[in-house]
């Protein structure tokens, strides 16, 4: 068990979202180890309460003052009205868990009003790993709690991907056609890290578009992947219109990415770093609510800048490299980026143990990089 950064509100009810696997379950039985606990995903509690909604008020003791969870609630969300009832009436604080977001952005779902924060849970960080992270494990297995407590990691990300991935999205009738929800799947782990062109996944899925789209859409409401826009604030150059694509973990993107002969190392193992140091950024700025949007750059004659950090305290431009050699080309995107925004601060991560500075761009280790991200993200451009 490691210590999560994040904390939970003082005194207030709150959605926790964020993919199964994550550890949100664990994290509550540490955080209110007295409290009354609903898990929807158990069939009797979930068929109990789906015929009777009002029947939690019944199984909550009129007495009771503590601590009321509600695990996956999105199975459920007519709860969320006596949820709303009992925050008003009895004065009960909830914490309310989701790895799905679908069935709760509907317009009729009550999201109680205010009356709850949201926060979510990523999978593990170098920070709360603290000397059990392992680069080599982050790049090849990810960081979800169980990759570091399973005999053999890969069968897990394996069956995570053919149990939760297929099986979950055919059980909550997100679509009818499992087979090519499978082969998009596969289709779409071509496109991580890349420039997502949504006609090209779905003529190569053999789906219309608008199939491929909401199979993205799909992925994102399951908190699975993310689209990630390109940064235009103030563009001084003509820049690329389509968005980048994410999924949540780099295991789970390697369980997904099939590889084939003609497969360079960088072919994957780049992609695989990209998305560590995605999800780290992501998790780092929201547990210590840095205020960071997430973007990437990238101008329509091909000079990029793989990350952009874009908030209250200030431009971060990342570019990220999984070799250890450095030439000089490779900061050609930013340096690019640097004469466009002259106040933001760089970063170069290099797969090698160069630490220092090229010019105004700052060269770090990956390793080094996400050991230090809280410090380095908490700064302030002056």
């Amino acid at each position: 068990m490691y210590t999560r950064i994040l904390k939970p509100p003082h005194r207030k009810s709150f959605f926790l979202f964020g993919p199964r696997g994550t550890g949100k379950t664990t994290w509550l039985k540490t955080q209110f180890p007295q409290a009354l606990y609903f898990d929807l995903l158990n069939a009797e509690v979930y068929n109990d309460l789906l015929a009777r909604p009002h029947r939690l008020a019944q199984m909550i003791p009129e007495t009771w003052q503590d601590w009321v969870v509600l695990d996956e609630v999105q199975r459920v969300p007519e709860l969320l009205h006596e949820v709303h009832r009992l925050i008003e009436s009895r004065h009960l604080y909830f914490a309310l868990t989701g790895s799905s977001a679908r069935k709760l952005k509907r317009g009729e779902v009550n999201l109680l009003a205010g009356r709850a924060l949201t926060s979510f849970m990523y999978p593990l960080t170098a920070e709360e790993l603290g000397r059990d992270f392992k680069l080599s494990h982050a790049l090849r297995f990810g960081h979800l709690p169980l990759t570091f407590q399973e005999h053999d990691p890969k069968r897990y990300l394996e069956s995570y991907v053919t149990t939760y991935l297929r099986e979950e999205v055919q059980q909550e009738g997100l679509t009818r056609n499992l087979g090519a929800f499978s082969r998009f799947l596969e289709v779409a782990s071509f496109s991580q890290a890349q420039l997502l062109n949504i006609s090209t996944v779905a003529r190569e899925c053999a789906v219309h578009r608008k199939v491929a789209e909401s199979f993205f859409s799909i992925l994102e409401d399951l908190l699975i992947a993310a689209r990630v826009p390109v940064f235009t604030k103030k563009a001084k150059r003509r820049m690329v219109m389509h968005s980048k694509l994410f999924f949540f973990d780099a295991g789970i993107y390697r369980a997904l990415r099939p590889r084939g002969p003609l497969d360079t190392p960088e072919d994957i193992d780049g992609a695989a770093l990209e998305t560590l140091i995605f999800q780290e950024v992501r998790a780092i700025n929201h547990y210590y609510q840095f205020g960071y949007e997430i973007f990437f750059w990238r101008t329509a004659n091909g000079q990029e800048v793989d990350l952009v950090l874009y908030g209250p305290r200030g431009i971060i431009g990342i570019e990220i490299k999984r070799s250890a050699r450095i030439t000089d080309e490779m900061f050609k995107g930013l340096n690019v980026f640097m004469k466009d925004y002259p106040m933001a601060r760089a970063y170069f991560l290099t797969g090698g143990d160069r630490d220092g500075w090229e010019g105004n761009i700052r060269v770090l280790p990956v390793e080094k990089f996400l050991r230090q991200l809280h410090e380095l993200l908490e700064k302030s451009v002056s």
